[in-house]
């Protein structure tokens, strides 16, 4: 096969994927939001089967990764209406958290260009309290990092799902071709040529 037929195109979804994925994992685990740290490790696992058995030829590891990226599209599309406030879901629920903790995305407080304005206590505080209040500011508020994120996994696990079912294809085209009864041996030639020899003999 070619440097850009499917498998290759194939593989080098997957290691995107898997890079991004590694990338997310690190900051859900920086905002203990566990039940996306299950999901992430799962995908990472599913994801280096489905590269495997790109590389291996192995179509039903490819078949694992096929059914699995539906999951993750799913799970994908969770997350971006949870952060966007859509569906009667709620961005401030402890649905990723799982309850645990109180925890929230790690993004909330150290996003790009976030930086903290001390606002005044308001007058139902005691006068003489020196409490201040502290906001943040940031260039892009944390939701929608967390949604450009699914969305950029979304995009990458579309295009994977089109080349994996190509793949498989492939690789099914290609055993239906194979010739089973000489396809095992690649000495049959010489073999059959060492015989006809010993005949004459």
């Amino acid at each position: 096969m070619g440097c850009c037929s499917g498998r290759c195109m194939l593989i080098l979804l997957c290691s995107i994927q898997l890079i991004t994925a590694l990338e997310r994992q690190v900051f859900d685990f920086m905002g203990y939001q566990w039940a996306p740290i299950l999901v992430n490790f799962l995908h990472i696992i599913v994801v280096i089967l489905g590269l495997f058995g790109a590389v291996q030829y192995r179509p039903r590891y490819v078949i694992l990764y096929i059914v699995w990226t539906l999951l993750w599209v799913g799970w994908n599309i969770f997350i971006c209406c949870l952060y966007l406030d859509i569906g009667g879901l709620s961005k401030d629920s402890d649905y990723l958290s799982l309850g645990i903790s109180t925890h929230r995305s790690w993004w909330k407080d150290n996003g790009p260009g976030c930086d903290d304005k001390n606002i005044p206590a308001t007058r139902w505080q005691s006068d003489d309290s020196s409490f201040l209040m502290s906001e943040l500011t940031c260039l892009l508020k944390y939701q929608y990092i967390e949604v450009l994120h699914s969305a950029l996994q979304l995009l990458i696990s579309l295009l994977g799902f089109v080349f994996a079912c190509y793949v498989v294809s492939i690789f099914n085209d290609e055993e239906d071709t194979f010739d089973f009864i000489d396809g095992f041996d690649p000495f049959s030639d010489i073999n059959d040529k060492e015989k006809a020899s010993h005949l004459f003999l």
